[in-house]
């Protein structure tokens, strides 16, 4: 009976070292609420630094006025029919401030698709929920087919 509740307790010890890191770890985690802008709709603030930041892949951000834009940029591609869009935006807190992180999913055209071939730059870029700008972004890629 003492192994018992030895074993047990040991189980409870160790699956304890195992999930509480875990809880405080995610605790800051949350989901930011986003909606896609339209090109026509695009502030010219970023219309204006755009450009800067297309050849590059990454994702930023910037704020205009009261509102947080991301911005999600794959660089220069030699044909059409690549595309980016925004699945998912996460809050993570640090000490005192919060970074992001993009979830992003990538779009390729096929092998045996046939596009035109030209310089093509694409982006897409969101109006988030947020109040102030984050300490740092993390972009996570995921291909589609």
């Amino acid at each position: 009976m003492k192994r018992i509740w030895i074993l047990g307790i040991i189980v409870v010890i160790v699956l304890g070292i195992i999930i509480i890191p875990k809880l405080i770890y995610n605790e800051g985690d949350s989901q930011v609420k986003f909606t896609a802008v339209d090109e026509r709709d695009i502030p010219r603030k970023i219309n204006e630094i755009l450009p800067r930041y297309k050849m590059e892949e990454r994702a930023l951000s910037c704020k205009i006025g009261d509102e947080v834009y991301v911005v999600v940029t794959r660089g220069e591609k030699r044909t059409e029919g690549y595309s980016v869009t925004i699945d998912k935006i996460t809050k993570v807190k640090t000490d005192e401030h919060f970074n992001l992180v993009v979830y992003a999913d990538y779009k390729d055209p096929s092998p045996d698709q046939i596009v035109a071939q030209v310089l093509t730059y694409p982006f897409t870029i969101v109006k988030t929920d947020l109040k102030e700008l984050p300490k740092q972004i993390t972009l996570e890629v995921e291909y589609e087919e």
